[in-house]
């Protein structure tokens, strides 16, 4: 299945994709970077359109997202391709598969399948979503029609143009930093050209009131410079403010730097007390299960608000309108507890 795309222009004899930042410029016939985005009698198409590569139940903790409908059930699923070439990739069989593949699966019959898991919102993730942006939003769509909400994972290297069509459709955003965002990183490890289109994707994100958490995946010996990580971090507060929950997650060695050690939790550590020094208020350590700063504290009194271990919920004290019940502190968190959100909500998906 492919289908004509919607993020594009054109401009002489080529076609400008205006999925994401590289803004790839095709002749007739070429494809993008991504591998899935194709010149055709004179107009872009999605190629994996309707095609999906992965699919799986997840508990919306793991994507990370810990401020919006805790403890929900969400459907996850990817295409092949990516606009990145991240070295370290934990999915690369799925990001650097550029093909134009997967199992056939419309938008309506996502949206059914999704339903038979009773699932509360849908998330595009392992690959980078906004490589079949279209897809997505068609899925969303009847998502939203039906109750529930959308979420993606994403590098957030974005276009204007694709904030601005995903906000009929998305509703929260986890946007990944990589290394602190550190510009020669990005270039040799991702293939990116920096983080400025990132930072400029979250404040567009923000400015049509679409729901964002951080993650910086801290790579030790050569994407774990506190420096650039001031650097990131007083760029992210000046667009974000206070609030914004920011992970620091572990890596762990993967694809291509498979002799890189994971990172040492001493290093996350001081990037949190960094983050915490610059002023956020919601500040997490990710891939360390049971380190306590997985849990969400109370930025008035300091108590536990949510404890965590992973991605369960095993305790709860906030009232109905998230605030804290030894203070009643309003903690910044969209949505409600869900029902689902002290069971298992892991589950294989078959299609």
């Amino acid at each position: 299945m492919s289908k004509r795309a919607f993020l594009f222009r054109k401009s002489d004899d080529r076609v400008i994709c205006t999925a994401c930042a590289r803004k790839c410029a095709l002749r007739e016939g070429q494809t993008g970077f991504c591998g899935v985005r194709t010149v055709k009698n004179g107009e872009l198409n999605l190629d994996v359109y309707g095609k999906v590569a992965a699919a799986h139940i997840d508990p919306i903790e793991k994507k990370p997202l810990v401020h919006f409908n805790p403890g929900s059930k969400v459907f996850s699923l990817s295409t092949f391709g990516c606009n990145w070439m991240c070295a370290y990739c934990q999915n690369f069989d799925i990001s650097q598969r550029r093909k134009s593949e997967g199992s056939e699966l419309p938008p309506e019959d996502v949206i059914l399948l999704a339903k038979a898991y009773q699932v509360e919102g849908m998330t595009y993730t392992y690959n980078e979503p906004t490589i079949f942006m279209e897809y997505a939003h068609d899925i969303g769509m009847i998502a939203r029609r039906e109750g529930m909400f959308n979420t993606m994972v994403s590098n957030g290297y974005w276009t204007e143009e694709a904030v601005d069509y995903s906000k009929d459709f998305l509703d929260a955003v986890t946007v990944d930093f990589k290394g602190n965002g550190e510009p020669k990183f990005m270039k040799r490890y991702t293939g990116a050209s920096g983080p400025e289109p990132i930072i400029q994707t979250i404040a567009e994100l923000k400015r049509r009131g679409i729901h964002v958490e951080l993650t910086d995946l801290i790579i030790p010996q050569i994407g774990d410079s506190l420096e650039y990580g001031k650097v990131l971090l007083t760029k992210i507060m000046d667009v974000l403010g206070p609030d914004v929950p920011i992970h620091f997650l572990r890596f762990h060695p993967d694809y291509k730097l498979i002799n890189v050690p994971p990172t040492d939790v001493k290093i996350l550590e001081s990037h949190y007390n960094l983050a915490r020094e610059l002023g956020f208020r919601f500040v997490y350590i990710g891939n360390v299960p049971g380190h306590p700063f997985e849990s969400t504290y109370c930025p008035s009194c300091g108590k536990v608000v949510i404890r965590r271990y992973g991605f369960r919920i095993l305790e709860w004290n906030l009232t109905e309108h998230m605030r804290c019940k030894s203070c009643g502190e309003k903690i910044p968190i969209e949505g409600k507890l869900s029902k689902n959100a002290f069971h298992d909500r892991f589950e294989e998906v078959y299609i």
